[in-house]
């Protein structure tokens, strides 16, 4: 008997039985093709393309208010009355205002000494300033270190405080209430907030605390992040060129235009008094800082972005750490927005056209229609027209507006143009993950609270001059990623149908994409360290 001979091996009856199962199977595709599938299909093109052309206007306008910007030379000086701070022989030190400097942190044993270091040297009079540590770790190890420090810097005649609580209770918006509740605070000012890997420059107060105390209705100058570990791999490259974008054209623009924007959680400083008027610290979200500055905004404060101004910070750079962390930057955007729309539309401080700005084009159009065309439309509903050639998407919406999107994308990071290919195939694959996350965040589903502190690698340099390789120990959960291996496995046989019977000719991109997700899947994108 040949091994080739299937009638010898299975039995005619069972032959004959799949074949009709196949028969059966084909009929009912056909029957239900014509009047469910087709019409389901054009449909989602159609609802995909109005989010296309929503994305795209609202790119092309803010290109638009950028280029405007930069060409008149709208700096925040000429903005904003700015002045700096001038000694006076008579008061002294009591002319500056006393300014609470926050550090938030969990767990932090590879950035402690860096961040509260970089705090510590701040300029400024040492009797009008307070250094506060919030620390919510649970490795006794670490808050012994932690508190180690504090005491270090203490004996050096900094004053710094040291604060812990018995519980994590709203995580960091908790930590900072609870630190906002402390007597010292009510002399303060300002505060000033800053995550445990950030690194301000000595002169941080200096160019901030003048735009606040010339502006009374200014309540946050926000800096921009500088990151220190991008070169580290691809995809760090990839994270410094969408962040890039935020911080050059979107914070750039709102604070040009509207005066607000979201506070980015750190880097920046409020006026106490702002943050109190619009109910401080609220944990009913995983963005406390963009809750904090919508309630701001209803009340009538301004908020300045100070993009000369940086801070140096470290990025996500395993794929792990980079999926928690995209996961709470989306779910808890779309949760704060099912909350706060009713209020913002009802809200009689605010113009209309600052209403629309904030619902449409902030949160409706950045927060969730960004990451949800972006997968259903060209990682599912785009390659679900190859197998059913009645639907076609039109050039413009398949090709031209996302290439537009795309260079609109990339003017934040020119020194990575070249990595525009592998940066369109990254943010495809993370698509996945922040469409999942918006919709648990829009029905508040199980992980909408979820909070998992970004894992951070303090002195790059140093521990890679130091510290011997580790060796690599392989974990199911960690490494293989089940939702990016199927949707990968759906591109690539789709992208075969395609390159066999198909006419709409996108397998090369499907390919390409499905390779990303079979990379992503495997929990490689981290690992690739290349020379670019």
């Amino acid at each position: 008997m040949e091994l080739g001979d299937s009638a010898a091996v299975i039995p005619d009856s069972f032959m004959g039985y799949r074949d009709d199962i196949t028969m059966q199977m084909s009929m009912i595709l056909d029957q239900i093709r014509a009047p469910l599938i087709v019409p389901a299909l054009r449909i989602a093109v159609y609802i995909c393309l109005t989010m296309s052309v929503m994305l795209f206007v609202e790119r092309v306008y803010m290109g638009i208010v950028i280029s405007l910007v930069k060409l008149f030379g709208r700096k925040p000086e000429k903005r904003f009355k700015w002045e700096p701070m001038k000694d006076d022989i008579e008061l002294g030190n009591s002319l500056y205002p006393m300014v609470l400097v926050q550090i938030p942190m969990y767990n932090e044993r590879e950035v402690y000494q860096l961040s509260i270091g970089a705090a510590c040297g701040l300029s400024w009079p040492s009797d009008r300033i307070v250094i506060q540590v919030l620390d919510d770790s649970t490795d006794p190890t670490i808050k012994d270190l932690v508190e180690m420090e504090c005491s270090r810097w203490a004996s050096k005649g900094v004053n710094i405080k040291y604060e812990i609580r018995d519980n994590r209770n709203g995580y960091k918006a908790g930590a900072l209430k609870e630190g906002m509740k402390k007597s010292y605070v009510k002399s303060c000012d300002y505060v000033a907030i800053f995550d445990a890997d950030f690194q301000p420059e000595p002169d941080f107060l200096w160019r901030t605390v003048p735009f606040l105390l010339h502006n009374p209705k200014l309540a946050l100058v926000q800096a921009r992040w500088k990151f220190v570990n991008s070169d580290e791999c691809l995809m760090t490259r990839m994270q410094e060129m969408s962040l890039d974008y935020h911080f050059t054209v979107e914070q750039e623009v709102g604070s040009s235009t509207y005066a607000f924007f979201g506070f980015n959680g750190t880097a920046g400083i409020w006026r106490i008094s702002a943050l109190n008027e619009a109910g401080g610290w609220k944990d009913r979200t995983t963005v406390e800082d963009m809750d904090l500055a919508v309630r701001a905004s209803l009340k009538g404060w301004k908020f300045l972005y100070l993009g000369s101004l940086k801070v140096k910070n470290e990025l996500p750079s395993t794929f792990k750490a980079y999926r928690y962390q995209q996961h709470r930057w989306s779910c808890g955007p779309a949760n704060l927005f099912r909350k706060m729309a009713l209020e913002i539309m009802t809200n009689k401080n605010v113009t209309l056209w600052k209403k629309v700005h904030v619902i449409y084009s902030f949160f409706v159009v950045r927060k969730l229609v960004a990451h949800i065309v972006t997968f259903i439309f060209y990682c599912v509903v785009l390659p679900a027209t190859v197998l059913v050639p009645e639907v076609t998407v039109p050039k413009w919406g398949a090709v031209y507006i996302p290439s537009i999107i795309t260079l609109l994308n990339a003017v934040g990071t020119p020194r990575s143009l070249h990595l525009m290919v592998f940066w369109i195939l990254f943010e495809n694959v993370m698509s996945l993950h922040r469409t999942k996350a918006t919709f648990i965040g829009l029905l508040e589903g199980g992980r909408v609270n979820e909070w998992i502190v970004t894992e951070k690698l303090g002195d790059l340099k140093a521990k890679s001059a130091t510290k011997a390789p580790k060796k690599l120990r392989f974990r199911f959960g960690d490494r293989i990623h089940v939702l990016e291996l199927g949707v990968g496995m759906y591109l690539f046989s789709v992208g075969c149908y395609d390159a066999l019977f198909g006419k709409n000719h996108y397998y090369l991109y499907l390919f390409a994409q499905a390779f990303a997700f079979f990379i992503a899947g495997c929990g490689q994108i981290g690992t690739v360290v290349p020379n670019y």
